[in-house]
């Protein structure tokens, strides 16, 4: 059932529910494709054999095969891809407000080294309690 020329049906893959034909045989699960799905490699178990059949040769090329879709009217036009964009009104976007980080405690524990005037001070100002 699986011969070149045959027309099937991709099931399985972006292009599912696109029509093909078979260009070569790879082997006993892999097949060549090409017509309305670009020309690959495909296993057999993802396609759907249809009854029509063409006469082409082993590994015709896409033109061939694009030639004999047109005939046949099985061609698909690809339509070009339009994004909907809604048209914008005028003026500026408005800016993020991003909260601002609060900056970290000093940490605990560590002590400054002391210099050699604030020692001097703090022993003058023990001496004087004393008194």
């Amino acid at each position: 059932m699986i011969e070149i020329g045959r027309i099937c049906v991709k099931l399985v893959g972006r292009e599912a529910g696109k029509k093909a034909i078979i260009v070569d045989i790879i082997d006993n699960n892999f097949v060549l494709i090409d017509g309305n799905v670009k020309r690959r490699k495909c296993n057999i178990d993802h396609i759907e054999i249809l009854p029509e059949k063409f006469d082409i040769k082993k590994g015709a090329s896409t033109e061939e095969i694009k030639k004999i879709f047109k005939e046949k009217g099985i061609l698909e036009e690809k339509e070009p891809k339009v994004k909907n964009k809604k048209p914008r009104k005028g003026g500026e976007k408005p800016k993020k407000i991003r909260p601002r980080k609060q900056k970290a405690a000093p940490k605990k524990g560590k002590k400054k080294a002391k210099t050699e005037d604030e020692i001097v001070e703090e022993a003058l100002k023990a001496a004087e309690k004393k008194d």
